[in-house]
């Protein structure tokens, strides 16, 4: 018996990264997962994973988008008749200092990762609240709420607004027996990252890696698996008396009180 059988997850930019990560680890559980992303990459994604044996289904949604939404909540309830667990993972990052940033940029971060996740809950959450029964699971980040580099002042902002929604709605959802937390990663070993690494150093992208790795106490970068593992905690009844705190999957990269140097 998995930890998430009989329940219907959906995840929110579940074609790659993370949010495939966690999708994956739900449906490994025993959860119907749903993935859900703008991009039709999804279908792909999905399509790997039933090839695994995997009880899982791709739906395209914008969550900027009500309409979109609409209709890929509704496409759910159609085919489950219900939504017991919701994780908000879908996100964005575009790196800019603050004079420099457009108000368009700045903007675009806002939509994404702050009215996305609203959007999706206030989409979910009655369908919830009818069952009186829920988890939602919102991806912060340790950026923002702990943590902040140079170019990183909207991404931030938004990564702390949603630990900022994960309380309040956790206190105003747990009479409905609906649980809100927050996961907040350090670093991760995602396309994203892969990406930075290869445009910081394309001819050889691996020595990024493994430099920002040496800067994890744990000596390496988180897998998105491993996030996966925390978010099917918190989708299951194993968190039940959990709600509206944040857990930190860093691998300790925050622990330092001191920069190392090299001698």
């Amino acid at each position: 018996m998995g930890k998430m059988d009989g329940k219907v997850a959906i995840v929110t930019g579940a074609a790659m990264g993370n949010g495939q990560g966690i999708a994956k680890i739900l449906a490994k559980h025993g959860a119907v997962t749903v993935l859900a992303d703008i991009s039709d990459q999804v279908f792909e994604t999905a399509e790997h994973m039933k090839k695994d044996g995997l009880n899982v289904h791709a739906v395209q949604m914008d969550v900027t988008r009500h309409e979109s939404i609409r209709q890929a909540i509704e496409d759910v309830i159609g085919k489950f008749a219900k939504i017991d667990a919701l994780v908000n993972n879908a996100g964005v990052v575009r790196l800019a200092n603050f004079l420099d940033m457009t108000d368009e940029i700045r903007d675009f971060q806002f939509k994404v990762n702050i009215e996305g996740v609203w959007n999706v809950t206030r989409a979910v959450l009655p369908y919830m609240k009818e069952k009186k029964y829920g988890r939602i699971v919102n991806l912060s980040s340790v950026t923002g709420t702990m943590v902040a580099d140079e170019g990183e002042t909207a991404y931030a902002t938004t990564k702390a607004a949603i630990l900022g929604f994960t309380k309040a709605l956790a206190r105003e959802t747990a009479p409905h027996h609906i649980t809100v937390n927050a996961i907040l990663p350090g670093y991760i070993l995602t396309p994203m990252a892969e990406q930075i690494a290869r445009e910081s150093n394309p001819s050889n992208p691996q020595q990024v890696i493994d430099g920002i790795a040496g800067g994890v106490p744990l000596g390496r970068l988180g897998k998105i698996e491993e996030v996966g593992e925390l978010a099917a905690f918190l989708a299951s009844d194993e968190s039940s008396y959990i709600t509206g705190t944040q857990i930190v999957i860093d691998g300790g990269s925050t622990l330092p009180e001191t920069v190392s140097v090299g001698v």
